[in-house]
C-alpha cells in the first residue's frame, strides 16, 4: 500500500469527483482510478459507490476515510518532527515545557542563562504536561522542565533519567481586584457563600494539585465551579474579566499584582502549596543522542548555576 493512494482517496472524498480529482492529483482519470482500485484492493472491500453521483463513499470508506486522514496526519507529525531534529542542529537546545511553564517561567529563565551562561539557542515545544513527558521518554527533545510536588511526581525511573531542581513556584488563589485593592472573592467563604471558581480540566497536573490544597484545607473551602480549562492563562483571563476565583502559579501573576488587576484571595501561607520547577534529561550513559551545547548546560547547572531568578 503506498501512501499517495491514501492521498487520492481523501481527495476523491473531498471532491466527490472522480475527473476533478485526478485533475488536482496531477494524474490522468485512468491512472487516477487504478489507484483508487489498488486501494480498495489492499483494503479488501468497496471504499467508493461508482452506483451514484456525484460519487460517494460506502459505509466502509467513510469509516476508512476517518482513519486515513489519521495516518496521514501522523506521517505528517513524524515528518515535522525528522525535520526539526535536522534544521535545529547540534546548537539548539530543544526543550518540552508545559504550557503554564512555557508562558510564564520560561523567557525569565532563559534570559537570566544567557547573562550567566552565555551564548543560548532554544527551541521550545509547549505541550501539557503528559504530552511533555512523553517528548522527553521518546527521545524528542533534550530537556525537560516541569512542576514537581511529592504528592503528584512524575513518572520517569530515576535509573534512566536525572533531574536538577531550578526554581520554585506558589500554587495559590487570586481573583479580579476592586477599585481599593481587594479580592472580588476570597477564601474561605462567608458563611453560606460559594465562591465561583475557575477550575482545571479533569486530569491536569495543576488541577491535582488544587485538589490537594482543597484537601488539606483545615476549613472546608465552599467552591462552585463555573468554568474549566487545562490551561493556566486561560483561568487567568477568566480571573481578570471578574468571572471567578483561579488558583495560579506566583509567576503567571507578578504583573497583574503589580498593576493592581488581581489580588491574592487568601491570608499570605493559607491556601497555597509549593512547587519545585525541575529540569529532566536522559542519562547520558542510556541517551539516544546527547547534543554538545544541551551536555554544556547541564554540566553549567548541575555545577552551581541553577539558581537563577
Amino acid at each position: 500500500m503506498e501512501t499517495k493512494w491514501l492521498e487520492d482517496f481523501v481527495s476523491l472524498a473531498e471532491t466527490h469527483s472522480f475527473s476533478r480529482s485526478a485533475q488536482l492529483r496531477h494524474v490522468t482519470q485512468p491512472a487516477f482510478s487504478r489507484r483508487i482500485q489498488a486501494l480498495e484492493a489492499w483494503a479488501g472491500i468497496d471504499l467508493v459507490d461508482r452506483s451514484s453521483y456525484p460519487t460517494r463513499l460506502t459505509p466502509a470508506g467513510e469509516t476508512f476515510r476517518s482513519q486515513a486522514l489519521e495516518i496521514l496526519g501522523a506521517l505528517q507529525t513524524t515528518r515535522n518532527m525528522m525535520h526539526s531534529h535536522q534544521v535545529a542542529g547540534q546548537d539548539m537546545i530543544e526543550f518540552a515545557v508545559p504550557h503554564s511553564l512555557a508562558v510564564t517561567f520560561f523567557p525569565h529563565w532563559v534570559m537570566d542563562l544567557r547573562r550567566r551562561f552565555g551564548a543560548l539557542k532554544s527551541r521550545l515545544m509547549a505541550l501539557n504536561v503528559h504530552d511533555a513527558v512523553m517528548l522527553l521518554t521518546e527521545g524528542s527533545c533534550d530537556l525537560l522542565i516541569a512542576y514537581h510536588h511529592p504528592s503528584q511526581p512524575l513518572q520517569l525511573n530515576p535509573d534512566r533519567y536525572e533531574m536538577l531542581s531550578i526554581g520554585q513556584e506558589t500554587l495559590a488563589p487570586y481573583a479580579r481586584a476592586d477599585a481599593s485593592g481587594q479580592p472580588m472573592f476570597r477564601l474561605p467563604a462567608k458563611p453560606g457563600e460559594k465562591v465561583p471558581f475557575l477550575s482545571y480540566a479533569s486530569g491536569a497536573y495543576l488541577g491535582r494539585l488544587v485538589e490537594q490544597v482543597i484537601k488539606l484545607s483545615p476549613v472546608p473551602l465552599v467552591l462552585d465551579p463555573i468554568y474549566e480549562t487545562d490551561m493556566a492563562e486561560g483561568l487567568k483571563a477568566m480571573a481578570l474579566e471578574g468571572h471567578g476565583l483561579a488558583f495560579l502559579p506566583n509567576s503567571s501573576v507578578e504583573k497583574e499584582i503589580r498593576n493592581n488587576r488581581l489580588a491574592r484571595a487568601s491570608a499570605p501561607g493559607a491556601c497555597e502549596l509549593s512547587m519545585e520547577v525541575r529540569l529532566y534529561r536522559e542519562r547520558p550513559e542510556m541517551a539516544r543522542h546527547t547534543k554538545p551545547q544541551a551536555q554544556a548546560l547541564w554540566d553549567f547547572l548541575r555545577d552551581g548555576g541553577a539558581s537563577g531568578p
